[in-house]
């Protein structure tokens, strides 16, 4: 594959978790500085994750972002200053289909709504580790009733990543139009609304930045990372992710283990 042109990328948009992270969750050194030279060299980057808003803001601070950034897949994305640019929530027939689709599985559920993370196990798959991710506690609820009309994410939980895969295939059907249902780990399988995605979150960074997509990058791990893919004008897949996420985009970088942001911003987008 020939070598990009690197002059013409003015704009990077990066997922966290599998990307701008390591596995153990922390912020090297390497992509640090890769992020610093990046900024340097006029090109301008910023963060689109499945998280909510408040556990993404510690890597907004260590990195001194000053763009809009994007949450919950872009469900979310926010202003510097903490207002909404943009909210896009799930709709409750599409929530409802979910939430019955998950009840009874091996799986976690969870739902994000009101700025917290609500479920009904306390000791539900994942739970420990998404809450070392998120770094806030969650919130026991009897149910997710109350809460249908104002949804911004759902999560089935699993380390029965082929049941995700399953569920995965069986609900986009029931909620097309309406919600997507894509993993953001092999562990988890996230629903948002319909126009809640990384791509059209792109797009309208793309325009607020007044940017044509052709000079928009984004680098990313998961499936919900395709949609931005698709969007880019340069697109770069981690190199632990699985396949499928591989195959969309236009190079490869190496793992979150290895730094591969750091390496990808080096050798695909400073001007040489």
């Amino acid at each position: 594959m020939n070598e990009p042109a690197q002059s013409l990328i003015r704009f990077l948009l990066s997922d966290i978790d599998g990307t701008l992270l390591r596995p153990d969750h922390s912020l090297s050194e390497a992509n640090i500085e890769a992020i610093r030279q990046l900024r340097a060299a006029g090109i301008h980057f910023t963060l689109a994750s499945s998280r909510p808003p408040r556990a993404m803001r510690q890597q907004i601070e260590a990195l001194g972002i000053d763009l809009p950034t994007v949450a919950f897949n872009g469900g979310n994305i926010i202003n510097p200053d903490g207002s909404l640019l943009s909210a896009h929530r799930i709709p409750q027939a599409a929530a409802m289909a979910s939430l019955a689709m998950f009840e009874g599985q091996d799986c976690s559920v969870w739902v994000f709504a009101d700025d917290q993370w609500l479920l009904r196990d306390l000791n539900g798959a994942y739970v420990e580790h998404e809450h070392h991710t998120l770094g806030y506690d969650p919130v026991l609820v009897l149910s997710f009733e109350p809460y249908l009309d104002r949804i911004d994410k759902i999560v089935a939980a699993s380390a029965d990543h082929e049941l995700l895969k399953r569920l995965e295939a069986q609900l986009n059907p029931q909620i097309e139009g309406q919600a997507l249902a894509s993993r953001s780990q092999m562990y988890y399988l996230d629903v948002n609304a319909v126009d809640a995605n990384k791509g059209t979150a792109l797009v309208t960074l793309a325009e607020h930045l007044g940017l044509p997509l052709a000079q928009c990058a984004a680098i990313g791990d998961g499936g919900n990372d395709i949609s931005m893919f698709r969007q880019a004008g340069l697109s770069i897949a981690m190199g632990q992710g699985e396949e499928s996420v591989r195959s969309q985009a236009n190079y490869i970088t190496d793992s979150n283990l290895d730094d591969g942001l750091a390496h990808a911003i080096r050798r695909y987008l400073l001007p040489r």
